[in-house]
């Protein structure tokens, strides 16, 4: 299977260029256990024999039951839910959420991603509750209206060009019933980007340089710089979808100040990360 669609928009996307590596990676190992020993973006550029995929889905199961607790989104009804994930990747949180809801639908940009996502699952989760959507244009979700109980997202967002994270965070909504829930991870500003922000711009130009430019695509270190495509603040997600949530609570780091909206609940978590912030609210 071919893991991209080369399209117009995709073709403009410089981020998409290290989805395009990582995916074609992952395909071309033999299990998902190899992507993980072999690929360094899976373990922040760490390689080796040691590594393997339970020890990887067990990070996604702590984190998962940290996060659901956390949002106030633990509940005894996730048995019969649908739950819908943007950005699955190979399946970290997607095995852990296939053993809470009745149904989870895992969304991803690289098809790839996906084929190893379906066999994550099989070795850890429930397989049979599990549905794949491949988001091909990198923006909306092919998956119908008020479908889904609960749309989870975490570092995801902030790898999407800024018009596109904003589209994605709208299409969050618009699958998401009336009573359901929307729990969306973005970035948004710190003082490290006065350096961070040019670089990043400069090493998705150098994705598109040949021969090299895949290798450092390849590369997590220099990834994780380009990946960091936008930075969202919540005044610029809640002007795209605030009309269409209530109880909208913001989730920060302990360590990052308040950002003093109307309307909104402030509220803290250690596991959020000082440049990171989450929009947890009830889909009207």
């Amino acid at each position: 299977m071919a893991p991209w669609h080369t399209g117009a928009v995709m073709t403009r996307r410089r981020q998409h260029v290290p989805w395009k590596a990582a995916g074609t990676a992952s395909e071309a190992e033999h299990s998902a256990d190899d992507v993980v020993r072999e690929t360094g973006w899976v373990f922040n550029n760490q390689t080796g024999d040691s590594l393997n995929l339970a020890e990887f889905v067990a990070t996604g199961d702590n984190e998962t039951v940290a996060y659901l607790d956390a949002f106030g989104l633990l509940s005894d009804a996730m048995p019969r839910q649908t739950i819908v994930e943007i950005g699955a990747g190979i399946g970290r949180m997607t095995a852990s959420f296939s053993r809470m809801f009745a149904k989870v639908v895992a969304c991803d940009l690289d098809a790839a991603f996906l084929e190893r996502c379906r066999e994550t699952v099989a070795q850890f989760g429930k397989p049979e509750r599990l549905q794949t959507s491949h988001v091909s244009d990198g923006r909306s979700l092919a998956l119908p209206a008020q479908s889904a109980d609960l749309v989870f997202s975490y570092i995801t967002l902030q790898h999407c060009h800024h018009d596109d994270g904003l589209a994605l965070a709208k299409e969050a909504v618009r699958v998401t019933r009336s009573g359901g829930h929307i729990a969306l991870n973005f970035r948004t500003w710190v003082p490290q980007d006065i350096v961070l922000w040019p670089a990043g711009k400069l090493v998705r130009a150098s994705w598109r340089l040949p021969r090299v430019g895949p290798r450092i695509a390849q590369r997590r270190l220099a990834t994780r710089l380009g990946w960091q495509a936008n930075r969202l603040t919540p005044r610029e997600v809640l002007s795209a979808i605030g009309t269409s949530i209530t109880d909208v609570r913001i989730f920060r780091g302990p360590k990052r100040r308040g950002f003093g909206l109307p309307n909104t609940e402030d509220e803290t978590f250690e596991g959020v990360h000082r440049s990171h912030w989450w929009i947890v609210a009830t889909v009207k």
